[in-house]
């Protein structure tokens, strides 16, 4: 019998940071929350920092997570955005190693990979996936998709932690979907 864990996933911002909570039981991944932490209205990028802190040390109060999964930044044209971004994502992390939590760090492709199959994934399509395999009514989810963004990287670190056992091999989705169409629902 495995011992419970949670997960909580984090997607690092500056205007809007995302999250979302899994718990573990048996190899099988549950839906807790998602949500935002919104972070527009703070105009001192060092005061959003300690925003940031705060938040989720209160994410982390509540849950008591067992592990945190946190997107890592991606490069983008605009050096100053990405230092930003990096800063709060060093933030989510410091509040996690002040409780212990291990972390666990994921490129954005890899986490769209491992929820749709495609690295290139729109968030609405990583949205819609995560709905589908965790049973969440797309009424239930924030209109700001950071908080399914967040929830994706904790789905992608159960999948990266726990190995599944089966007889099936597969080649890659396309030849999974194939050989599961009865199981697979539209």
């Amino acid at each position: 019998m495995e011992k419970e864990r949670i997960i909580l996933g984090i997607d690092p911002g500056t205007t809007i940071m995302g999250y979302g909570v899994l718990r573990v039981i048996n190899r099988k991944a549950e839906y807790v929350a998602l949500g935002i932490i919104n972070l527009k209205s703070i105009k001192n990028h060092y005061l959003t920092l300690k925003k940031v802190f705060e938040e989720v040390t209160l994410l982390i109060e509540k849950y008591l997570p067992d592990e945190l999964a946190v997107e890592a930044p991606f490069f983008e044209k605009n050096v100053q955005s990405m230092l930003k971004l990096g800063r709060a994502q060093g933030v989510a992390i410091t509040a996690a190693i002040t409780h212990d939590i291990p972390i666990a760090e994921y490129a954005p492709l890899k986490i769209k990979m491992a929820i749709t199959g495609q690295g290139r994934a729109s968030k609405e399509q990583v949205a819609n996936m995560l709905c589908r395999i965790l049973k969440i009514s797309v009424s239930d989810l924030p209109k700001e998709l950071d908080a399914t963004d967040g929830l994706a990287a904790a789905y992608c670190h159960f999948l990266q932690t726990n190995s599944v056992v089966s007889s099936a091999k597969y080649k890659n989705w396309k030849d999974f979907v194939g050989k599961n169409k009865k199981k697979i629902k539209n």
